[in-house]
């Protein structure tokens, strides 16, 4: 949209004016005051200003201005530059520490990434992407995840077992599961919860019940039930304890039954009968 005049008896009239015509608010608008106006003995000259629309801000643009004042704040160092925002807006900081920009795993760039998004989406429908990068640090770091994938990958196709990794962000995570998605030998899932949430590579050769975790998996080769996991095969019988016969002489609490002798007044040692006969529930059995 071209400029426009507008005319009032004060500036702050012609303003107002405009901005009421255009239907734009004041942080629209560009203005410039061509005449401030002035009184006369006789009549007046009107002020006139050029009210000029500003081009709107892109998503990608508005993310930029945004980091501009938070590394300002921040007190870093770093100019962010718009490097472009088709299918996904990307933007580049130039900075002389590096490190301090990127920190301890990426911590403090992906941060950045972060609250560069939410500005980048405030507003929209559709979620668009946003990366922000630092001396080529996401190509490298990608590379280095790709190389990770594929040797945790093997690693898991040789134990037989699920392999997790460290807990990564969502852009992270995709790199993974994009690196393993043409391998015919695992499968990958994502576990856990933000920002803790992780990736699993299982191997298609695991026994299903490891599918489950590797605790579960490592009861039912212990056996389930047996305690201390010993080394004892699956469906083999546990030894049942034998009862010891007691010895000659033994007491009345014994677990033998004991027959009273008509001939004394004592009890003497029954036979094996006898104890099944006071199991059964025939207490006082006498002989016959």
């Amino acid at each position: 949209m071209d400029n426009k005049e507008f005319t009032g008896k004060t500036v702050e009239e012609a303003v107002e004016e405009g901005l009421k015509e255009l239907n734009l608010t004041a942080e629209e608008v560009e203005v410039t005051v061509l005449d401030e106006g002035k009184k006369k003995l006789f009549g007046s000259v009107p002020a006139r200003v050029s009210l000029t629309p500003k081009t709107k801000k892109t998503d990608g643009e508005r993310a930029v201005k945004f980091l501009e004042g938070l590394l300002a704040q921040l007190g870093v160092s770093a100019q962010p530059e718009l490097v472009g925002e088709e299918e996904k807006i990307e933007i580049n900081l130039s900075s002389e520490s590096v490190k301090g920009i990127i920190g301890r795993r990426g911590e403090i760039i992906d941060a950045i990434q972060i609250l560069a998004g939410a500005v980048a989406n405030t507003g929209r429908r559709d979620y668009k992407r946003v990366v922000v990068d630092c001396g080529n640090y996401r190509e490298e770091r990608e590379e280095t995840l790709k190389r990770v994938a594929e040797k945790l990958a093997a690693k898991a196709v040789r134990i037989g077992k699920r392999v997790r990794l460290e807990p990564m962000n969502p852009y992270e995570r995709r790199i993974i599961h994009a690196a393993l998605a043409e391998n015919g030998e695992v499968t990958t899932k994502s576990e856990g919860k933000e920002p803790a949430r992780f990736v699993v590579i299982i191997p298609k050769n695991m026994r299903r019940n490891d599918r489950f975790g590797n605790d579960r998996g490592d009861k039912n080769r212990r056996g389930y039930g047996n305690k201390g996991g010993k080394d004892r095969k699956f469906g083999e019988r546990k030894p049942y304890p034998k009862r010891e016969m007691p010895a000659e002489g033994t007491p009345e609490s014994s677990g033998t039954s004991l027959h009273r002798d008509s001939s004394n007044s004592g009890y003497k040692k029954g036979g094996f009968s006898g104890f099944f006969g006071t199991y059964l529930g025939k207490e006082d059995e006498t002989e016959e």
